[in-house]
């Protein structure tokens, strides 16, 4: 299987994905908090309001709008510093009163301006809420508390495919999701090079919003349709593979059988698949590389 930093075609695990992330862990073992500029230019910040002061979730502040070094996810410090500012947080507030943070929501999620440490408090002392004053900015994804960066990246790369294609024109209901990062950059060249094929085909240069069409109807959905028809789509249920990675799976094993075999179609290719088998270390890998892009809010 070759979902393009995944396994190979035959077998054998290929290259890391192009721009995928672990998540980042610190010291103490928990997640690094997320920077929130990074969080912004990825998810494409579209305005802001002011919402004023509200209690939030303490276990919805994922990130720090300039402090994601200082502090690990629950908040737990890294400097010598912080932690005398949080012994004398504790002592000059041990009714468990304090003042507002300040913070920016993202999709559902917070981002600390202000306050870092009085969160830090909040989080020893098993406090559920914390008051803030609250700026919403908007955006279209909901952000899980469990967030990490490399979800980011992967929401930022399927909003370009789909954008750059014509496909969220074209086909605006079409879910694309790829378990590996630069699954979507492949599938991008597939319907580019789809798209001088319909231009020859035609006689004329037809729109983006036409080629990402038509790929989709006489391509793609054929493609998913046949790894379901024969099994593929049951095999790799577990694993948790979308039908973007079977079918880029499969398109890249027609193109080979293509070589030899011009008659080769999809359920050729998937009936090929089947007889691949891979190892738990393969598994594995494609388990801790993977990834899914943020889901849209209201979804």
């Amino acid at each position: 299987m070759n979902l393009r930093g995944g396994l190979g075609r035959d077998g054998v695990e290929g290259r890391a994905p192009l721009g995928a992330r672990e998540p980042v862990f610190c010291e103490h073992g928990q997640m690094d908090l997320l920077p929130f500029d990074e969080t912004r230019r990825r998810l494409r910040v579209m305005g802001q309001t002011y919402v004023g002061l509200k209690e939030i979730p303490i276990d919805r502040i994922v990130g720090s709008v300039n402090r994601e070094l200082d502090f690990d996810r629950n908040f737990k410090p890294r400097r010598g510093l912080s932690r005398s500012r949080l012994a004398s947080l504790r002592q000059a507030f041990s009714d468990g009163v304090m003042p507002p943070i300040s913070v920016f929501e993202v999709g559902g999620a917070y981002f600390v301006e202000d306050g870092h440490h009085r969160v830090a408090v909040a989080h020893e002392r098993g406090g559920g809420f914390i008051d803030a004053e609250v700026t919403r900015l908007q955006t279209n994804y909901e952000v899980p508390p469990d967030v990490d960066v490399a979800q980011l990246v992967h929401t930022e790369q399927q909003r370009i495919l789909l954008e750059e294609t014509g496909l969220r024109q074209a086909r605006p209901d079409a879910v694309i999701e790829f378990s590996l990062l630069d699954g979507y950059s492949q599938l991008s060249d597939i319907i580019k090079a789809h798209g001088y094929d319909l231009a020859r085909q035609r006689g004329t240069v037809p729109t983006p919003e036409e080629v990402a069409g038509d790929w989709y109807d006489s391509v793609y959905l054929p493609g998913v349709q046949a790894a379901r028809d024969e099994g593929l789509a049951q095999r790799y249920e577990s694993w948790g593979m979308t039908n973007a990675d079977l079918f880029l799976w499969l398109y890249q094993l027609l193109r080979d059988l293509r070589a030899y075999n011009t008659s080769a179609d999809f359920h050729t290719a998937a009936r090929q698949s089947m007889q691949i088998k891979f190892t738990r270390r393969q598994r594995q890998h494609l388990e801790r590389e993977g990834r899914r892009p943020l889901p849209p809010r209201g979804a």
